[in-house]
């Protein structure tokens, strides 16, 4: 039977926004017949929120935090422990203070389990200054420079583009594709909507079978689903 993995951020839902009530409900039903898993750069609660319980409780396993906490059925099966150095958060300020982007809403370094996540933004925007700042992002292309840079400086952590406005950084190998360690034995089909090279889906898709990028939010994954998949 194939594994159905889905990100969650433009893939399922809009950004950091709730699930679309018409499709939760064919998605409660596709996950009904199917063996279903969820990856995210996100923590549970805010999946939770987004999803609610009756899906979080229906897919097999929530992997969190790219894959660094896990769960299912509400409860956390484990974490891993990885807080980023001092010499990080100083690098990361630094790169928020040298940013062109003139919008600070706070919180611009979250710590999770296992990984961290950085915005020049901030995770307090509103959805305004979020879309304000994802305009600004397609000119500018600020969070695939500072991947870059990061990247050329750490040999044992990582940074990817994740989402519309923030970076993911984990100890090298600690990325979505650890996922896909568990599954190598049957066929894995894999959705995100940032599965280019440098984005925080490319792992996980190119140790996937099969992938599908999502370029048109969930609208374009339930079309897939039930064109290929029903």
């Amino acid at each position: 039977m194939n594994k159905f993995i889905f990100d969650v951020d433009g893939t399922l839902t809009p950004s950091r926004q709730h699930i679309d009530k018409d499709f939760k409900k064919f998605f409660l039903d596709f996950c009904g017949s199917n063996d279903v898993f969820l990856v995210t750069g996100s923590d549970y609660a805010k999946t939770l929120e987004q999803l609610g319980e009756e899906i979080c409780h229906k897919v097999k396993v929530i992997y969190n935090c790219s894959g660094n906490d896990v769960w299912s059925l509400g409860v956390n099966l484990y974490s891993k422990e990885w807080k980023v150095p001092q010499e990080l958060d100083s690098l990361f300020n630094g790169w928020l203070q040298a940013s062109s982007f003139p919008l600070r809403t706070g919180n611009h370094i979250e710590h999770r389990p296992g990984c961290a996540n950085f915005s020049i933004v901030g995770r307090n925007a509103d959805w305004d200054q979020r879309a304000r700042y994802a305009e600004w992002e397609q000119h500018h292309h600020g969070r695939q420079l500072v991947s870059l840079a990061f990247n050329e400086m750490f040999d044992d952590a990582v940074a990817q583009v994740a989402g519309e406005t923030s970076i993911d950084i984990f100890p090298q190998g600690c990325d979505k594709s650890q996922v896909l360690k568990h599954y190598t034995d049957t066929r894995t089909i894999f959705f995100g909507d940032n599965c280019y090279p440098g984005g925080n889906d490319y792992s996980a898709a190119q140790a996937s079978t099969h992938f599908h990028q999502i370029d048109r939010g969930y609208q374009q994954t339930w079309e897939i689903l039930k064109k290929r998949y029903i």
